[in-house]
């Protein structure tokens, strides 16, 4: 069932629900955060991006309000703003890809916020659009990301007929790190999309920005399950299941939050879903036997969240992720975190995302227990962490 644009309400959790897609209010970047860009410009074919450093304040960084060359009927505004943010998968990794039920949450912490604007000054490489993201991503994710950014912003031009126009450039400012499972490609590929459908004030319905942004997911991901594209837009707790979205019901248990801890680990979803597909060709049954698994502990921590057992569904987080660890997906010292999590009291814990590096989650049951799990995560070698209420927030993102 394809995704429907129509907003939920809190009174009728179990319909079919969609993120609604309309552009997000015109609002400068947030520039707190620039300790440095990285600049991309790729070809419209998307091909090789080029990319180079500078370290300069987001601050000093305007976007050109230029529009010559573009029909008035084109011009709505000078610039346009995007919104999205990240999303930690509770359970359902990999088995999604196969048809399983996938359960993510998101994480309205980490913010990222495209501005796209006109430019008549491309530089010299450039194609149709450059990418400037602030902060000090790796050249490598960069690069990738770059390449699916621009066949979203071609596959966006193609769908809406937008007629050739000058050189654009977006900034993104990503607070998501890349290569964790948090949903970094997926955030900056919605909040990019809303950026420049509100620029050339062209109104997008939820289901094309799921399928363009899906568009680049797949450049990034190879094949996607479109979970991340779903989460990094919503403003609750959701099931995911094969292009359908619902909210969860969460009784008692969403007085609970999740403490993410990140590894610093780099952990390639692609590289993790050929690891897990070649298992699976080479094993007969264990395709299947992964999956009904998988899908048979998603669909019963469904149930424990609607009757409020957290118990339970903290026991469901703990049994997937020896399923994950067991399919060789999980690392050495985030198997570590998980038991060090459970002795300092957590009700359940995981890896979470495509795996083989990332991060992990444990869920707490109230602050005191948030603090000692987040005590005991750092001391074990945790970069950073975060804590993210179970309940719905006040979304920023369409």
């Amino acid at each position: 069932m394809r995704l429907r644009d129509r907003r939920i309400a809190p009174s009728v959790p179990d319909h079919p629900v969609l993120l609604a897609a309309a552009p997000a209010h015109l609002e400068s970047p947030n520039p707190t955060r620039s300790s440095g860009v990285t600049r991309v410009s790729s070809s419209q074919s998307g091909g090789c991006a080029h990319t180079g450093k500078r370290q300069w304040e987001l601050s000093a960084l305007t976007l050109p309000t230029s529009a010559e060359g573009v029909p008035d009927n084109r011009r709505s505004r000078s610039v346009g703003i995007g919104r999205a943010h990240g999303k930690a998968i509770l359970l359902g990794e990999h088995a999604v890809l196969y048809g399983a039920p996938a359960l993510a949450l998101p994480v309205p912490q980490l913010a990222v916020t495209a501005s796209a604007g006109w430019s008549s000054h491309a530089p010299a490489d450039a194609g149709d659009v450059s990418f400037t993201m602030t902060g000090s991503a790796s050249r490598p994710v960069v690069t990738q990301a770059a390449d699916g950014l621009q066949r979203l912003v071609t596959e966006f031009k193609k769908t809406t007929g937008v007629a050739e126009c000058p050189h654009l450039d977006v900034i993104i400012d990503c607070a998501i790190p890349p290569g964790r499972g948090l949903g970094s490609s997926a955030a900056c590929g919605r909040a990019v999309i809303l950026a420049v459908a509100q620029l050339f004030g062209r109104e997008l319905d939820a289901d094309a920005v799921f399928d363009l942004v899906q568009t680049a997911e797949n450049v990034a991901h190879g094949k996607a399950s479109g979970v991340d594209v779903a989460a990094t837009g919503a403003s609750f707790p959701l099931q995911f299941t094969a292009g359908t979205v619902r909210e969860l019901r969460m009784g008692a248990v969403g007085e609970g939050f999740v403490i993410i801890a990140d590894s610093g680990e780099f952990g390639s979803t692609k590289d993790a879903v050929e690891l897990l597909r070649g298992g699976f060709q080479r094993v007969p049954g264990s395709q299947e036997r992964f999956v009904r698994r998988a899908s048979k502990l998603t669909r019963t921590a469904v149930r424990d969240l609607a009757d409020g057992r957290a118990d339970d569904f903290g026991k469901r987080l703990t049994d997937y992720h020896e399923l994950l660890s067991t399919a060789g997906l999980s690392t050495g010292r985030i198997d570590a975190w998980v038991d060090a999590a459970l002795a300092a009291g957590s009700l359940g814990a995981k890896i979470t995302g495509g795996g083989l590096g990332g991060c992990m989650i444990a869920l707490a049951r109230e602050p005191e227990q948030g603090r000692e799990i987040t005590r005991r995560l750092h001391a074990a070698g945790a970069s950073q962490t975060w804590a993210v209420p179970l309940g719905r927030f006040a979304s920023h993102a369409p």
